[in-house]
């Protein structure tokens, strides 16, 4: 019985965490920089609490992690100041 409901936590906390990574991709898609910061900044604090309940096991976490630190590296640049000097030129 535990393990049914400790999988059925699991597939929440994963479809949670899948919605937004897809938000993270959609805001990155159509260039919408403050959203797609924010929504990675949620997506970090929903792995790690997720993680830290045990709602994620090892294998799903890195799998989560590595996504973000790919779209981390996407999105070094992302900042208010790109802004200001790509539009003052």
């Amino acid at each position: 019985m535990f393990n049914l409901l400790k999988r059925k936590v699991n597939k929440k906390a994963q479809k949670q965490i899948e919605t937004q990574i897809n938000d993270l991709q959609l805001y990155l898609e159509n260039n919408y920089k403050d959203l797609a910061i924010e929504a990675r900044q949620e997506a970090i604090i929903l792995i790690e609490g997720c993680y830290e309940r045990g709602e994620l096991d090892n294998k799903s976490y890195t799998k989560y992690k590595s996504i973000l630190c790919e779209y981390s590296k996407k999105m070094e640049n992302y900042n208010h100041q790109q802004f200001y000097s790509s539009s003052s030129h």
